[in-house]
């Protein structure tokens, strides 16, 4: 697959994050670490959680109301919803159901998509592809977590990465000035058992439940294939789009540790100044980072109406997505 023959645009974000803050001065205190040891290694200082009674369709809510909001838009005629996360508030309903139900959307599909922390990614990937096709118009793409709730407080090497929060954006039709240039996709099923959560299936390979669904990940692995994986996918993906690294105003990768992000960085040559990361106040958000990321650029008045992003999403599968986009949120005037 080469250049996407696109006829969607990103038109609005909306973002949130709690209240609550975790700081690494707060995780010494629950687990043999330190604040310099976290920062080293990974870049954070802060994480968001979410409330005992919040939950991850509630982030999700939130976001949506930022985003209309902030941009003027109704949602009231959205034609599908796909959100994607890890965390759940149930098996089902789904996330998307109860967004719909929230906002009294008459007449929308909805389906929550897993693919863990290249989720935003593949649900930019299916809202343009099913745009472009004709069979949707007005597609709210979600991506939330409450990781949280599934994180295990008592291992350090997990317990200090992970926080909670939901970015929404709106993919519509736009036929003149579209916004999806290219696109790719791929998978190693084979390194799947490097980062999991506990499921029924586990007991059949002689894995341990690890708590109530908590994350289990081999961190060692998941890096050298993160790096390794997303550097190879740019070098492939940019030719797709016709275009090179000097082509990109923005790169916006999973914020799963600064450290990855600025190896893949050097690695591709494109410059860390030119890098939109929620990592380092957020924690890994997993399907939230990347809009999480695009939030933060908004606000800094980094990201500008019509510039080109690398967006690269990567994680538990082990699966990856990356696009090659142009922005096409403006803001009304005030």
């Amino acid at each position: 697959m080469n250049s996407v023959s696109s006829k969607a645009a990103i038109t609005a974000i909306g973002t949130y994050v709690p209240d609550k803050r975790l700081t690494n001065a707060d995780l010494e205190k629950l687990v043999e670490t330190s604040d310099e040891w976290i920062v080293q290694r990974t870049g954070m200082r802060e994480r968001r959680i979410s409330a005992e009674q919040e939950f991850t369709s509630d982030l999700c809510i939130r976001a949506v109301d930022d985003l209309i909001r902030t941009y003027g838009k109704h949602v009231e005629d959205v034609d599908l919803i796909i959100v994607a996360t890890t965390t759940p508030d149930y098996p089902f309903p789904s996330v998307a159901c109860l967004i719909q139900e929230h906002f009294n959307i008459q007449s929308t599909g909805a389906f929550d998509l897993n693919a863990t922390c290249a989720g935003f990614a593949y649900g930019l990937h299916v809202a343009n592809g099913l745009i472009s096709a004709g069979l949707h118009r007005k597609v709210l793409v979600v991506g939330g977590e409450t990781l949280s709730k599934v994180t295990d407080y008592t291992d350090r090497t997990t317990c200090i990465l992970f926080g909670d929060g939901a970015g929404a954006v709106l993919v519509e039709a736009d036929e003149t000035n579209p916004g999806f240039i290219a696109s790719i996709q791929g998978t190693d099923g084979s390194g799947g058992m490097h980062l999991y959560r506990a499921g029924m299936a586990n007991a059949l390979h002689g894995l341990p439940l690890a708590g109530a669904g908590n994350i289990v990940q081999n961190g060692r692995e998941v890096y050298k294939w993160a790096v390794r994986t997303v550097t190879a996918g740019i070098e492939e993906l940019l030719p797709r789009a016709g275009m090179t690294i000097a082509d990109i105003d923005w790169f916006v990768p999973h914020s799963v540790n600064l450290r990855m992000i600025e190896s893949i960085c050097e690695k591709t040559g494109i410059p860390i100044d030119k890098t939109l990361y929620s990592v380092e106040y957020m924690g890994n958000t997993s399907a939230a980072s990347i809009p999480l990321s695009l939030g933060l650029g908004v606000r800094e008045e980094k990201l500008k109406y019509g510039d080109t992003l690398l967006l690269y999403g990567f994680g538990g599968g082990l699966t990856h997505a990356g696009l090659v986009v142009r922005w096409g949120a403006q803001r009304p005037p005030q």
